[in-house]
């Protein structure tokens, strides 16, 4: 088969790899309907995190089961499913209260690399959820943002308690974070304001429901939230960059007593303890337990809801899989699509 094999930092080609073997009794292979790149991929590809070695690449994916181990009984040939960036057995104390992405035998499920016509995913049962039949084309889309950034941006919702009565802040307006306007909107918040600079990003947050626009960042940023919430800061916010000045806006805009949800995947973040101290705000993130969400959110997907799809401004051929590293880290594109 053909994947997306990093060399180095902005060296990303698609080249000739092996196909994935059934290692345990319950993995599965599954052949990729659309694969896509993700912000974080773009960690490595900036050169912040190190390529020390030809990696494969990609960590989303839908498809179709081609194999199944002889211990796989949740999923059978011939389905189509999704599945998170990390596998998990779902069966464990910490799965089964809910963070599969800590799973006691966690792995990453994009080690075998999903920017890729097929594809090893380990813990199978526990990991994959079938739809409930072979969707249509345009739903494609959806179901793939639901692998991880809108199961992502969905958990910065719930870990900041986004729903009725709440105040919703949202730091990023990358694919995440415009699917956490979506969830912070599915979950019932009254008021939901997306922190961006870029009018293309501004017209799919308002469609999602964002309700205001705050231009600053920063101090200006925090500044501005304050003054849209009556001096008190937002009730729910949710952090969707992992920088440190991503961070730090989101601790200033959370009010006392408010809920912040970070799920940007942390890069040189140091929080200063004494101003967190008198802060007095809820923290709660990390690796997003996509897992958890999947249900809820194919069902809401296959019905018409909500349509996350809409993130993929750009859509390209698995071959020309450098272009669409180079699109996003030039913010050409919010999000590409892959397909095989």
């Amino acid at each position: 088969m053909y994947g997306a094999v990093i060399h180095a930092p902005g060296d990303v080609r698609y080249e000739q790899r092996e196909d994935p073997q059934i290692l345990a009794p319950t993995d599965a292979i599954i052949r990729l309907a659309a694969s896509c790149v993700c912000g974080s991929d773009l960690w490595d590809y900036r050169g912040i995190n190190p390529v020390d070695q030809p990696t494969p690449m990609g960590h989303e994916y839908v498809g179709i089961v081609e194999q199944i181990g002889n211990d796989v009984s949740n999923v059978k040939v011939g389905d189509f499913v999704v599945g998170s960036f990390f596998a998990s057995d779902n069966t464990c104390e910490i799965c089964q209260a809910g963070y599969q992405s800590r799973c006691e035998h966690v792995e990453f499920a994009g080690a075998g690399g999903a920017q890729a016509h097929l594809l090893r995913v380990p813990l199978a049962d526990g990991t994959l959820v079938a739809t409930p039949g072979i969707p249509d084309p345009d739903l494609v889309p959806s179901l793939l943002a639901a692998s991880d950034v809108l199961g992502t941006g969905w958990y910065g919702a719930v870990a900041a308690e986004a729903g009725p009565g709440k105040t919703v802040a949202v730091v990023g307006d990358g694919a995440v974070g415009l699917l956490a306007v979506l969830a912070a909107k599915q979950l019932g918040a009254d008021r939901i304001i997306a922190m961006s600079r870029h009018e293309p990003r501004q017209r799919l947050a308002l469609e999602f429901g964002a309700t205001d626009i705050v231009t600053e960042r920063g101090d200006d940023g925090v500044a501005k939230i304050k003054a849209l919430t009556g001096g008190l800061g937002a009730h729910s916010v949710i952090e969707a960059v992992g920088t440190q000045e991503a961070m730090m806006q989101a601790i200033q805009s959370t009010r006392p007593g408010g809920h912040l949800g970070f799920v940007g995947v942390s890069h040189g973040v140091n929080l200063p303890g004494e101003e967190l101290f008198y802060a007095e705000i809820h923290l709660h993130g990390g690796p997003a337990p996509v897992r958890r969400f999947l249900p809820d959110l194919i069902d809401r997907i296959w019905r018409r809801e909500i349509d996350p799809g809409k993130v993929f401004d750009l859509t390209l051929p698995l071959s020309e899989v450098a272009e669409g590293y180079k699109a996003m880290d030039e913010r050409r594109a919010i999000k590409v699509l892959l397909q095989p």
